[in-house]
């Protein structure tokens, strides 16, 4: 993900920011963070936002166990 951010004005009704809140505590999140997680899922399903693999483990991270 990107480090550079851009911010914006949201404006959700309240009972939606109340469901969002619940849902973002719920998995240790900021509502932030979960508007961010639904929005980067989104638009990997849709397609618009490339998956990249996970890249192989380099032979020194064995160094690390």
């Amino acid at each position: 993900m990107s480090l550079n951010k851009k911010t914006f004005v949201l404006r959700i009704s309240e009972d939606t920011f109340k469901k969002l809140s619940k849902w973002a505590d719920d998995e240790f999140r900021s509502v932030n963070g979960q508007i961010e997680m639904i929005l980067d899922k989104a638009l990997k399903e849709a397609g618009r936002k490339t998956v990249h693999k996970e890249q192989k483990p380099s032979e020194n991270s064995n160094l690390l166990k």
